[in-house]
């Protein structure tokens, strides 16, 4: 699954959800973003559930690789 990779631990939080809306709308069928956060990005996964019509939910995956640094991927239908 070819994936697009966004890092956001320097970038300001508001800023954040729409440079991720932004990259996963130009993400083809069966591609992926995959996001570097400071924080488990839970809020992000219950928006993209509701809003997001093309979020492949069931394959969504979330990994703390050390204190502050979490890979979430969300999968596009």
């Amino acid at each position: 699954m070819p994936a697009t990779t966004l890092d956001l631990r320097e970038v300001p939080p508001p800023e954040r959800h729409p440079k991720i809306h932004d990259a996963f709308e130009n993400l083809e069928s069966g591609e992926v973003l995959e996001i570097i956060n400071d924080h488990e990005p839970k809020p992000l996964f219950y928006e993209f559930q509701a809003e997001v019509e093309s979020f492949d939910a069931d394959n969504y995956a979330v990994t703390c690789k050390d204190e502050g640094t979490f890979v979430a991927t969300l999968p596009k239908k």
